[in-house]
């Protein structure tokens, strides 16, 4: 009985090293296998990129040059750089319909500044969606401060993060909005962009109104390349002059006399004929169905809309 307990001994000092064998392997593999997830792509900073600028020059090339000269990881992405030249209201529209299809922490840099090399101020907004907005203090922000809030604004002042070359009087897309963007995009601090600003130049658009007789609203732009005649008249206030799909809608474009079926889509009128819907944006379009409104009636933006309530008459005078 004496000679067996040397032979349990070493039998359980011998399961005790296979299983601190087996615990060091488990956890080597362990390891290893840790060590083999490769890591998280690190995403892009995105610049989201609108001007008046046009496609048949180099100005567009040069900004997008000089934004990956400093950020040379930036996704720019543009909006578009046919704004019609010098509208600060256009550029409004379109900024304001496609920032909330944007994240948080998105920077926007935006050029359409008839005033440049004047007193108007160079600036960067943020939103309270947390997005930032690299642009002339002229109005263009207006919208998108009115729908996703003010978070703050600055002035841009600070040289370091402008073209490290003298500063033209008639490039500033160039010389401070693109670099200023890229330092953004690259993660530089806000706060260092200059001072803050209490105050932004306000755009004061027209709003369609709204009375007893029904709506009198504005044609805002043509829904290009499609001639699609766009307008400030919301689609829910359209709907409260109690018109249903299928009518025929009298209206007034530009003071003339129109009669225009409601409709949901545009396949709905034979092709060639004209109709009113509301649109994706949800306001009151008139279009032709696989035709320009525009050139084929000869209507060009701005201009007036008038639509009666249902079962009122149409005057015309």
């Amino acid at each position: 009985m004496i000679a067996r307990v040397p032979l349990i001994a070493s039998r359980i000092a011998v399961s005790l090293l296979a299983v601190v064998l087996l615990a060091a392997a488990c956890s080597k593999f362990s390891t290893d296998k840790a060590e083999s997830v490769p890591e998280q792509p690190v995403p892009h900073p995105t610049i989201v990129f609108m001007s008046d600028f046009g496609v048949a020059n180099d100005a567009v090339a040069i900004c997008k040059a000089v934004i990956l000269g400093i950020a040379p990881d930036a996704r720019i992405m543009d909006i578009t750089h046919q704004v019609t030249p010098y509208s600060i209201e256009e550029g409004a529209r379109f900024l304001a319909g496609v920032t909330p299809y944007y994240p948080s922490g998105t920077v926007f840099l935006v050029v359409v500044d008839p005033g440049v090399g004047t007193s108007r101020k160079a600036i960067v907004v943020k939103t309270k969606k947390g997005q930032y907005f690299v642009l002339p203090d002229n109005g263009l922000i207006t919208p998108v401060i009115d729908r996703d809030g003010l978070d703050s604004a600055r002035e841009i002042t600070n040289t370091d993060w402008m073209i490290q070359a003298p500063i033209s009087s008639t490039f500033h897309g160039r010389d401070i909005f693109s670099p200023v963007a890229a330092h953004l995009a690259a993660g530089g601090d806000f706060s260092l962009v200059g001072p803050e600003m209490s105050q932004l130049v306000r755009l004061n658009p027209k709003t369609a109104v709204v009375a007893d007789n029904g709506i009198a609203g504005d044609l805002i732009g043509t829904d290009d390349p499609f001639g699609s005649l766009i307008t400030d008249i919301p689609g829910d206030e359209f709907k409260k002059l109690a018109y249903r799909l299928g009518d025929k809608v009298p209206l007034l474009i530009d003071k003339k006399p129109v009669s225009l079926p409601y409709v949901k889509t545009f396949m709905e009128v034979p092709v060639g004929d004209p109709l009113l819907y509301v649109d994706s944006r949800d306001r009151v379009g008139i279009a032709v169905n696989q035709g320009n409104y525009s050139k084929q009636f000869n209507v060009t933006p701005p201009g007036t809309i008038f639509i009666p309530r249902k079962g009122l008459p149409l005057k015309t005078k």
